[in-house]
């Protein structure tokens, strides 16, 4: 492992330098990084890329179980289908499918909630 290497570069995906490892790792590709260690003499390439993504809504901290309505359109039946295998349901009430906030996450629904629901 290197000593502390000075960054003097960092390119991100498409400028010139990035183009063969964009090819390589796509739109895992964050950044490639230039770093020189001057108690080896060396010039290190490194390259910064997603491993993991997972859903976040910023601010928000709501349990997972907790009930949250998403707004899901009329002719959308294989998201209703979906939803509804997660264990949500229509509330007739609200006009809106009824799931708990952590499934919500799971299925990638975050834009669909009620903002209503979340106090925003």
């Amino acid at each position: 492992m290197p000593h502390k290497a000075e960054v003097r570069t960092t390119l991100l995906p498409g400028q010139k330098g990035t183009v063969r490892l964009y090819k390589e790792y796509g739109d895992q590709l964050i950044c490639v990084r230039y770093r020189y260690d001057k108690l080896r003499g060396r010039r290190l390439k490194t390259v910064e890329l997603v491993v993991d993504e997972q859903p976040w809504v910023p601010g928000v901290t709501i349990p997972a179980e907790r009930q949250v309505a998403v707004r899901i359109g009329y002719n959308e039946q294989d998201l209703r289908e979906r939803v509804k295998q997660a264990g949500g349901y229509w509330d007739a009430d609200r006009k809106a499918w009824r799931l708990g906030f952590g499934k919500v996450l799971q299925l990638g629904l975050e834009r669909r909630l009620l903002d209503e629901e979340l106090g925003f």
